[in-house]
């Protein structure tokens, strides 16, 4: 099996790397390019792909889910920050909206399902608007559900829109082996529970790898990270 992620903050992959060393996520390749720099030829011979992976939150929720690693499916969690109350409020003007790369990508491969989220505020909601319209009319059921980090047992609330597309009339690719790059590998201390305060699951986070620098970097890995307990229980709602 071999799965692909697509992951252009150094800090983040350098995370990836010591939880696919680890076993806690799928094994794969980590491509630190901008999804834009990405050609749909760069994606040939992976089981699945994963854009704007971050820690690999979606590779663990589908283990979590009962989603063997070599069953093919993307996911996509698009930047939040032009949509988010948090952001400057550009929307589809900022730059790191990047949605309209990765719907590109998924026209020309055609995935058989892609999963993704984005916030579930006004603008999100407007974000997935053009979303659904775009799969839709590249030949996709779509649907979503407006959910809460509260509701799969976490502390806090943060709602987020999560989707599904899953293919009426398209066909996956053919598929070529792939060739891995190995990078440095972390210590992992322990793993992380989600059901924690704020506080402790910072701490947690900042023992998972000793290459890793703390602060700003660890904090915001953590805040952009999906819920895996709560995309498992998404994903098995769509399969």
């Amino acid at each position: 099996m071999c799965v692909y992620y697509n992951e252009n903050n150094p800090f983040a992959a350098q995370w990836l790397r010591a939880l696919i060393h680890h076993g806690l996520i799928a094994d794969g390749h980590i491509d630190e390019r901008s999804i834009e720099d990405v050609t749909p030829n760069d994606l040939s011979g992976y089981d699945q792909h994963h854009f704007f992976a971050g820690i690999g939150g979606w590779s663990f929720a589908l283990r979590l889910a009962g989603w063997p690693d070599d069953r093919p499916v993307w996911t996509g969690s698009c930047p939040c920050q032009p949509f988010s109350a948090a952001g400057k409020g550009k929307g589809f003007a900022d730059e790191r909206h990047l949605w309209p790369a990765f719907e590109w990508l998924i026209r020309q491969h055609g995935p058989a399902t892609v999963f993704g989220e984005q916030v579930a505020r006004k603008a999100g909601r407007e974000w997935l608007a053009v979303v659904r319209s775009d799969l839709e009319m590249s030949g996709y059921a779509f649907g979503a559900s407006d959910l809460c980090a509260a509701s799969a047992g976490a502390w806090h609330d943060r709602p987020r829109h999560y989707w599904v597309a899953h293919a009426v009339r398209l066909q996956q690719s053919r598929q070529e082996p792939c060739r891995r790059t190995i990078g440095r590998m972390g210590r992992l201390v322990q793993s992380v529970s989600w059901d924690v305060g704020w506080p402790e699951a910072l701490r947690k986070f900042r023992s998972l790898d000793d290459g890793l620098s703390y602060g700003v970097g660890v904090t915001d890995g953590f805040r952009n990270a999906i819920v895996p307990p709560l995309a498992k229980a998404f994903i098995e709602s769509a399969i």
